[in-house]
């Protein structure tokens, strides 16, 4: 009997500290409003959810949602999809999305697998992947996003020519996601200069975390992938 390949769960905290009033109510009134589909319903076609939008990016575990926001702002002709199990940040996003008057945002407020998973194929134009838990200790290695299976979902997801962006500030994640994308023969790295990676995209918006990071003396490294 062969054995089913692993598939990891993505793992994440699911809320820290009680809602202010204001994220409270937009949780309960505007998420409704903008959630994606419930993956386990069936397949996500991105272009019915977007009214007049051809092109569509996702970001994998937003955070505070500074930069998924931004991106939202800089291109209305975008359709931004963001994933998240953490309720603090999705509020987060929520009070920008709120504030920003963005029409053009979708949330997923849980795990990301079985959105993934749902996304019609040869749909999206982006995928960020930004600071991911890098689950230092080995025993953990399987939680990590960056994955056989995850590029082999994101390969699937992407149009050809379409870019995967991984950002990190811990030098072994950034091994470890090189090599799994070396192993993917959807996937080349774009890098031709070291500028290429240690210098942020010029459509970047730098999070919170980001920020810390840098002043806690961790050095970010910029990964690109393009879909081949």
């Amino acid at each position: 009997m062969t054995e089913k390949p692993y598939i990891p769960r993505l793992y994440g905290r699911r809320q820290d500290r009680p809602l202010r009033q204001r994220p409270a109510r937009l949780v309960e009134e505007l998420l409704p409003r903008i959630a994606m589909p419930d993956p386990e319903q069936g397949a996500i076609a991105p272009s019915v959810l977007f009214t007049g939008l051809k092109k569509f990016w996702l970001e994998i575990g937003f955070g505070g949602g500074e930069h998924l926001a931004w991106q939202a702002e800089q291109n209305p002709d975008i359709g931004m999809i963001g994933a998240e199990p953490f309720i603090n940040g999705v509020a987060k996003l929520l009070t920008q999305v709120d504030a920003r008057k963005l029409d053009n945002v979708r949330i997923h407020f849980g795990d990301a697998r079985p959105l993934l998973e749902a996304i019609a194929s040869a749909s999206l134009d982006r995928i960020f992947v930004l600071y991911p838990d890098p689950w230092p200790k080995a025993r953990h290695f399987k939680r990590r996003i960056i994955s056989p299976w995850f590029l082999a979902e994101a390969a699937r997801v992407l149009r050809p020519g379409g870019a995967l962006r991984v950002a990190s500030d811990i030098p072994d994640y950034i091994r470890w996601t090189l090599m799994h994308a070396s192993q993917n023969a959807d996937f080349e790295w774009t890098a031709t200069t070291p500028a290429d990676w240690r210098d942020p995209p010029a459509d970047w918006r730098e999070t919170r975390y980001e920020k810390k990071a840098r002043a806690a003396g961790r050095t970010p490294t910029y990964l690109t992938f393009s879909r081949r």
